[in-house]
């Protein structure tokens, strides 16, 4: 037929390309063979990689083409000869060979003596050199990352620690050397302390020796640790049940020295146990009674069990050794007012053991008058003046690495100010705290803030017990950016993560104000501090720039207009939702009463 020989030139053609794709030694079917025997080309592989290789040429197979890597453990008659490329033999596995092809043996032959024939190419397939490839970029990746981790820890080769900043420390000195006891330093070591702070180099020693302290020193300086290593330490060597008993004026603070004292004495056998508001009574009152070795109380809740309990009870008070008040300028201040807690305090210590029976410790970050005026109180005969110890609080009692500032907003657009402040470049992404003087602004901007689709969470007064731990758990563990506070939330609290403290309200009291910037820039990091400033509040921060010895900045950020910001964007949407969220607040208010009426018809039936 006249189309037979372009068709046999097409067919040779075919099978040259397969055989530029193909290794010599691959196995083909019977199916193969038929093709071949009928001159037509066999059906070609579904690999892409082998359907875009080019074509050689038409009449021989480049030595580059076989695999000597891959088939160098075949069988020895597999193997193809590695000249030019033209078979000598008729009978030879060549795909330019018209004859047709015997089914090779798939079985594997008998070991013999010859030699085993390599390939003069040592180049492998395209699969093979893939895999190779990948196996390469495995060991060298591993490699370079080897090799940068050694170039990174320097020429002794030591891993770099992760970069921590601490409170200002004595380089010179450390735990061993104030006779601290080798579990605790390694105890503290743990949490990475490795050495102590000013407050804490002073009084650690003293406390030790058995004198009464007074210790004040700024927030973020490691206040806790100064008075729980020695009462830990004393307690090591004389355990007794209710040993030590520490004051606060706040639950979360409570809470957080609780933690402190489990994570010091972890080494030990140490109980522990927290007397609160918010929680069961009847079940406070059991763990009183089984003698724990600490107690870390709100004198409020330990002063209701000892109104009501018996001696069972708190009978256990009248052995302890060591009394803590911590934020002592909060629980010392005068005046009988429903936020007074001397009375309360003043009953806790009257069922303890007398002054000189017990070691009594003052700390607070402001030493107030009332705190003084203890140092001069009357003492036993022969026993040592109180020690008073004060770091850094003659000179600014506000930390030099937090930027203080103030912005003038109008009273009537507070909200909406307080909402693109929020979304500015530098504040979008900072974890902060927003501190109001009432419970009912806090409950406000926190619905208000939720429904502008912020991650925001609340803490005061007015919640629950279970969900103040819950909010303010919440917030340590970064899942809301933002926490809106009273000041429950000013004293004591160490979340290092804060970047930012903004004062919505001013406060009354200036040593308020050093306690609610205190939760940020502390320990040596920095912070911000924004105090949003009315028509009416000139005289408070007049006072509050006289108490901390220095002016407040006006807030200024490159590139934003703030009034502009709150006029084209702010002005509809915040009176939206600062309408939905007054909605919200009535309705919930109107739930709980009803579910309290309830209750007491239930009650009076």
């Amino acid at each position: 037929m006249p189309s037979a020989a372009p068709a046999k030139a097409k067919a040779k053609a075919k099978k040259a390309k397969a055989a530029k794709a193909r290794p010599t030694a691959a196995v083909f079917d019977q199916a193969d063979a038929d093709a071949d025997a009928a001159h037509v080309a066999p059906p070609v592989s579904a690999s892409s990689d082998d359907d875009e290789e080019p074509s050689a040429g038409s009449g021989s197979v480049s030595g580059s083409d076989v695999d000597s890597g891959s088939d160098s453990d075949s069988d020895p008659g597999s193997h193809s000869d590695s000249g030019s490329g033209s078979d000598s033999n008729p009978n030879s596995d060549s795909l330019d060979n018209a004859s047709p092809r015997k089914r090779r043996r798939t079985s594997p032959s008998p070991k013999t003596d010859a030699p085993t024939l390599k390939s003069a190419f040592s180049v492998p397939s395209r699969i093979k050199r893939g895999q190779d490839k990948a196996a390469e970029d495995g060991v060298g990746a591993h490699a370079h990352a080897h090799a940068h981790a050694h170039a990174a820890a320097g020429p002794a080769a030591l891993p770099i620690p992760a970069p921590r900043i601490l409170a200002p420390i004595d380089a010179t000195t450390s735990f061993d050397s104030l006779n601290v006891r080798p579990w605790l330093v390694q105890a503290l070591a743990n949490m990475a302390i490795k050495r102590p702070t000013a407050i804490q180099k002073q009084t650690i020693p003293i406390i030790l020796s058995g004198r009464d302290c007074i210790g004040g020193s700024r927030t973020g300086s490691g206040k806790t640790v100064a008075f729980a290593v020695p009462m830990l330490q004393r307690w090591a060597e004389n355990p007794s049940a209710i040993f030590g008993l520490v004051l606060t004026p706040t639950r979360e603070l409570a809470l957080q020295i609780y933690e402190q004292f489990k994570a010091i004495s972890a080494p030990q056998s140490l109980k522990a146990i927290l007397i609160t508001g918010g929680s069961d009574m009847r079940s406070q009152a059991i763990a009183l009674a089984q003698r724990p070795h600490v107690v870390i109380a709100t004198p409020g809740r330990l002063a209701d069990h000892i109104r009501t309990s018996g001696d069972d009870t708190v009978g256990g008070l009248k052995r302890v050794r060591f009394v803590v008040l911590d934020e002592a300028d909060r629980l010392l201040a005068a005046g009988n007012g429903v936020g007074s807690m001397l009375p309360d305090v003043e009953e806790c210590l009257g069922a303890l053991p007398p002054p000189s029976a017990r070691q009594t410790l003052l700390f607070t970050a402001t030493v107030t008058p009332e705190v003084r005026a203890l140092k001069d109180m009357p003492r036993q005969a022969g026993r040592e003046p109180v020690f008073v110890c004060e770091i850094d609080t003659q000179g600014p009692a506000i930390p030099a690495t937090l930027n203080q500032m103030h912005l003038q907003v109008p009273v009537t657009h507070r909200e909406h100010y307080l909402h693109i402040f929020l979304l500015t470049p530098t504040n979008v992404d900072k974890p902060l705290i927003i501190f109001c003087n009432r419970t009912s602004t806090a409950d406000f901007l926190h619905h208000m803030l939720r429904l502008l689709d912020h991650r925001v969470t609340a803490l005061h007064s007015k919640l629950p017990q279970r969900q103040r731990i819950d909010n303010l758990a919440r917030f340590r563990a970064s899942a809301a950016r933002i926490l809106v506070a009273t000041d429950v939330a000013a004293r004591g609290l160490d979340i290092p993560e804060v970047k930012l403290v903004i004062n919505y309200d001013i406060p009354r009291d200036p040593d308020d104000y050093i306690h609610r910037v205190g939760r940020t820039a502390r320990a040596g990091r920095k912070g911000d501090a924004v105090t949003f400033v009315g028509q009416r509040d000139v005289d408070l921060v007049l006072a509050i720039e006289q108490r901390v010895g220095r002016q407040l900045e006006p807030w200024r950020e490159d590139s934003v207009n703030l009034e502009a910001r709150v006029v084209r964007d702010a002005l509809k949407v915040v009176g939206e939702k600062k309408r939905e969220a007054l909605l919200e607040m009535e309705e919930n208010r109107e739930v709980g009463g009803k579910r309290k009426r309830t209750k007491q018809k239930l009650r009076i039936q």
